[in-house]
């Protein structure tokens, strides 16, 4: 058994659905620990970060023309575009986290899925957009994961510090509460 994390995103469609309480009850049997969540609106340079190498994946398979659409409509998606505006992002930490959240998810194609699983369950192939709409992401490997965990989450949005940090002092303008 290997201590591990996982990025799980409830993408536009799962929220649009209100499948959040169902996708989580059934993470929770796993036993993982939550130590970050966020509710989102997805910029597109976050979209374009999280799928970068979908770009380069879908051009090799079905050329240029094709490849683009698939990586625009990909990208659309996940900002909202067909759906809300908005994502649940959670990490999960634990003993095999990837291996018991992506058996839990299913395959990425909803007709390939098994029926139990949730993409199984809830995903559809959209013929007007062409997007698998597959309510979830589920980080494949711990490299990916560490990643794509790193991309939306900063440390001090986590509950517990899963990778090494360190401290920089700058004198940053933002946001906060009145």
């Amino acid at each position: 058994m290997v201590v591990q994390q996982c990025l799980v995103i409830i993408k536009p469609d799962g929220l649009f659905k209100s499948l959040t309480g169902n996708i989580i009850s059934v993470f929770s049997e796993t036993k993982l620990k939550i130590v970050g969540s966020r509710v989102l609106k997805v910029s597109r340079e976050l979209a374009e970060k999280h799928y970068s190498k979908l770009k380069e994946e879908q051009i090799a398979k079905k050329g240029v023309e094709r490849g683009t659409e698939i990586y625009e409509n990909t990208v659309n998606y996940i900002m909202g575009k067909f759906h809300t505006d908005r994502v649940l992002v959670l990490v999960y930490h634990g003993e095999d986290a990837i291996t018991k959240i992506r058996e839990i998810v299913g395959k990425t194609n909803p007709e390939e899925a098994d029926p139990i699983s949730i993409r199984g369950k809830y995903g559809r192939i959209n013929s007007k957009t062409g997007v698998f709409e597959n309510v979830v992401h589920a980080s494949a490997t711990p490299e990916d994961a560490e990643k794509e965990i790193k991309l939306w989450f900063t440390p001090d949005q986590l509950s517990d510090l899963i990778y090494e940090v360190t401290t920089e002092k700058k004198e940053i303008e933002r946001t906060v509460w009145k």
